[in-house]
Formats: structure tokens, C-alpha cells, sequence
């Protein structure tokens, strides 16, 4: 007997109704805040990067001040002391009490802070400076883990990789505007407080547009349609009909801390998220000194230029989501696993080798094009990473997504934390280019050993761990892959 389509998908908690969801509904919505969320948290959070080099600067006509590259080393990572602290809590809490509240008081408590800047400084100096972005960062914190929360919520699996990539992609959107346009507030008659300002009445508005128009799951929210909730409760999970047309009260789950903590794919994961921060902070908090130092670009120059490599990869996330869509859909679809392991590969070894050939120019006398050129590589195709261990979260616990991205964010913070200060420590002359050069070959290091670690132990396949019902089931790697098989069978049919 041949099984219809309707039938099929009834048997394994789809339903013939609304199971391809409206090309543009709720969900998209959704995601388009957190694009905005995410690049307002992100522009108060590099803001500094730029602003310091004015507020050092004994040229300009506004308040400066004669801090040491030790001290601006402590501010620049001073913001990841506090945003380390509330990593893991920000993933239990936003499991707990839903990822909207927590995400709106993480944006709104360090918008306001943000506008606290000048006042700190003028009064208080380097250190209370220090405790401000310190406590910023505490606020700023819940956020990742919220937005995985949030995102493993809203998110059909059969759009996760895009929908993720394209949020994400938020964040180097609020670079880009914050980096474009600090360089000329800073030496405008605004002055560099302004800088701080902006950014600050930004996240308040944000705060409040997220505040009326978000929902933490798609059951909490007023406008969702029937089919469009019914889509993505039920996308990729294998769920029995009588469960898919009602509102499921999700358990309160424990997480299973030693099993996480002893599993390799998510230590794994936790080492990639490590080297890929340790890269991209390096990287985001030291190009405008190194502009500056070493090719003599003023501040005018140095804040567009510095923008230019987030601008790029922009470009890129959505080259990237469309070649993975491309993959998918042909006639021979990439596995899952391997995919995610292809593009978090872009995403951390083509910066590696543009750093290594940054580190053999730049001792060199190369011209500035090129190393603006290297630089834009380096951290522009760190947009396939979005792909890679990014969503890796979800595909190994979405039960958990939020806590796992609380835990490898926390120590991966840890190393934006460490990166500034090593670079301190390293680079004693800013304008030797030979000290330079060794920061950008330990940075292409650490990229190699993440993903190389990520490629030999990482997995796509829901863990054991995910669910109290399957955490005394033995799943074999076989099994593993004739669920995948099934699911992409049913979503295609």
C-alpha cells in the first residue's frame, strides 16, 4: 500500500496543514529584532575600540586624557570581566523566565549605563570607567544565551542555519555603523562623548519597539497564525499526531551538567567558540590601534577602514546562507554534518591563512591596500562560522541551546578577555611592525587547533542528554543518520 503524503506526515507529528509555513510571517519578524538587538548591543559594545583613540588623543579639542597602553589595554577588555559572569546564568534564566524579558532588561540596562560614559570619566577616571563597561558587560552577558534560547524557540529547523545566520549577522551590522561613524563624531564638534550617547538612546528605543512586538515561544504571541505555529512547533521534530495540534507545556527539564561537561562533540564546540573569539576580539579591538601605529591612517580614516572588514562580512553571511541552501537542494544534498563542519572550516581557516600572510607582509613595507585587503579576508570570512559551530547549539540540544551557548560564551569570553591583554603584553612599541607580525601568527594558530579539534570530534546529532526520555537509550551512529534520512524524506515529500 502506498502511503500519502498527508498520511506520512501525520505518522511523525507533521500535518498536512501549514507544514512549509508563510514565506514571510511572525517568526521573520522576530528574527529582523534580533538583527537590530543584536547590532545595538554590538555597537555599544566595540564603541570604545575607536572612541579611546580620541580620548587619548592630546590633539583634540574635547576632555582627553594620558592613559598608558597598559590602561587602555584594561578598558578595552574590561567590558568581557562582567560579560564572562553572566554567560550561564543568562541561558538558565532565560529558559526559566523567557528570553524576551531578558533580553530586553540585557539591551535597556547597558543602554543606560552607555550614556553614563563621559560622566565616568571626567570624575572617576580610568578605573570607574572600568566598572562601568565591567558592569555593561554584565548586562550585555544574557544576551547571546537568550538569543539562542529565543532563536531555538522560533526558529523550523529546516531554517535554522539561515534564520541564526542572518541575526547574527546583526552584530557586525552594529559594527559597521559604529566604527563607520564614531571616527567622525570624535572629531566633529559633538566631540567623542556623543559617541556614547547615540549608541546609548539607541538600545532604549530598541528596547522598547522589542518590548511591544516580541514573544518568547510562538504560543506567547498574539498575531502568530495557526499554520505558521503549528510549522514551527512541529518542524524536525518526530513527534506522534496526537501531540502536534496541541499546546505542549514544555517540561521544566534538569540539566544534566557532568554529561555535558564530559561530552566531546560539545567540548568540541566549546574549543572552535574559544578560537574564534580569541580571533575575532584580537582582531576587532586592536585594528584601529594597528591603522593608526602602523600605517599612520588618521581617525577620520582609521574608523571606516576598521569598519570595512565587518561591512564585508555582511556581505558574505548571506553568500554564505545562499551557498548552503545551494548545497542543500541539489540533486545530492550535503550531510548536515558535514556541512556544518565545511563551513565553520571557512569560517575559522580562511582567516588563518590571511593572518599568516598579514604576519609574512607586514614586516615587509607591504602597501596599505594589501594589508587593509588581508585584514578584510581575516575577519570577513569569519561569516561561514555562522553556519558552523554558531548553530551547533541547537543541533546538539535544543532542550538546552540556551545553557550550551552559556557555557562555551563564557569561555570564550574569557579569551576576548585574555586577547587584549596578551596583545599588551606583546606589542610594547605600537609602531613595530615585528611585534605585530608575532600577534597575527599566534592568532592564525589558535584558529587551526579550534577547527581542526571541531572536524575530528564534533556531531549534528541530538544527544542523549537533550531529553530525560532518551537519556537511558543507547543511539548508534546509524541510527543517528536513518532519523536525519527519514526527516529530510518527510520534509521534502
Amino acid at each position: 500500500m502506498v502511503i500519502g503524503c498527508s498520511d506520512c506526515c501525520s505518522r511523525t507529528g507533521y500535518d498536512s496543514i501549514g507544514n512549509t509555513g508563510p514565506r514571510f510571517g511572525v517568526r521573520h519578524l522576530q528574527c529582523i529584532l534580533v538583527f537590530f538587538g543584536l547590532a545595538v548591543a554590538y555597537a555599544m559594545r566595540v564603541n570604545l575600540s575607536v572612541a579611546i583613540v580620541a580620548m587619548t588623543d592630546s590633539n583634540n579639542t574635547n576632555d582627553n586624557f594620558d592613559w598608558n597602553e597598559s590602561v587602555k589595554s584594561y578598558l578595552l577588555s574590561s567590558f568581557f570581566w562582567g560579560y564572562v559572569v553572566t554567560q550561564v546564568p543568562g541561558g538558565y534564566l532565560s529558559a526559566m523566565f523567557g528570553a524576551k524579558y531578558m533580553l530586553f532588561f540585557g539591551v535597556f540596562i547597558c543602554s543606560c549605563l552607555a550614556l553614563l560614559t563621559h560622566f565616568c570619566a571626567i570624575t572617576g577616571g580610568w578605573k570607574l570607567l572600568v566598572a562601568l563597561r565591567a558592569a555593561q558587560g554584565l548586562c550585555q552577558g544574557v544576551i547571546f544565551p537568550s538569543t539562542h534560547t529565543f532563536l531555538s524557540k522560533w526558529s523550523p529547523a529546516e531554517e535554522r542555519g539561515r534564520l541564526v545566520g542572518y541575526c547574527y549577522s546583526g552584530s557586525q551590522f552594529g559594527t559597521v555603523v559604529m566604527l563607520s561613524v564614531s571616527g567622525y563624531i570624535a572629531s566633529s564638534p559633538l566631540g567623542w562623548p556623543s559617541i556614547f550617547y547615540i549608541s546609548g538612546c539607541a538600545g532604549i528605543v530598541w528596547s522598547a519597539i522589542w518590548l511591544f512586538l516580541s514573544a518568547s515561544t510562538p504560543a506567547q504571541h498574539a498575531t502568530i497564525t495557526p499554520s505558521e505555529r503549528r510549522y514551527i512547533e512541529t518542524s524536525g521534530q518526530l513527534r506522534r499526531a496526537s501531540d502536534a495540534g496541541r499546546e505542549e507545556e514544555a517540561p521544566r527539564l534538569r540539566t544534566p551538567w557532568r554529561r555535558i561537561l564530559t561530552s566531546l562533540p560539545f567540548l568540541s564546540l566549546l574549543l572552535a567558540h574559544c578560537a574564534n573569539n580569541w580571533g575575532f576580539w584580537t582582531l576587532l579591538t586592536q585594528i584601529p590601534t594597528f591603522l593608526k601605529s602602523v600605517l599612520n591612517m588618521d581617525i577620520k580614516h582609521n574608523g571606516p577602514l576598521s569598519a570595512l572588514p565587518y561591512l564585508a562580512m555582511i556581505i558574505l553571511t548571506c553568500g554564505f546562507i545562499w551557498l548552503s541552501d545551494m548545497l542543500k537542494n541539489r540533486g545530492s544534498p550535503i550531510s548536515l554534518n558535514f556541512s556544518r563542519k565545511l563551513f565553520n572550516s571557512l569560517g575559522l581557516w580562511l582567516p588563518m591563512l590571511a593572518l599568516i600572510g598579514l604576519g609574512c607582509i607586514t614586516t615587509k613595507g607591504a602597501s596599505a591596500n594589501l594589508v587593509v585587503g588581508l585584514l578584510t579576508l581575516a575577519v570577513a570570512t569569519n561569516a561561514a562560522s555562522y553556519l558552523g559551530f554558531h548553530v551547533n547549539h541547537m543541533d546538539l540540544s535544543p532542550n538546552f541551546a540556551g545553557t550550551l551557548m552559556g557555557i562555551t560564551n563564557c569561555a570564550a569570553n574569557v579569551m576576548s578577555i585574555l586577547a587584549p591583554l596578551i596583545v599588551g603584553l606583546i606589542v610594547r612599541n605600537e609602531k613595530d611592525a615585528s611585534q605585530w607580525q608575532i600577534v597575527f601568527f599566534f592568532t592564525a594558530l589558535v584558529y587551526f587547533i579550534g577547527n581542526f579539534v571541531f572536524i575530528i570530534f564534533g556531531r549534528t546529532t541530538v544527544q542523549s542528554w537533550n531529553s530525560p526520555s532518551s537519556s537511558t537509550q543507547t543511539r548508534t551512529p546509524a541510527a543517528d543518520e536513518d532519523e536525519e534520512a527519514e526527516r529530510a524524506r518527510l520534509i521534502e515529500s
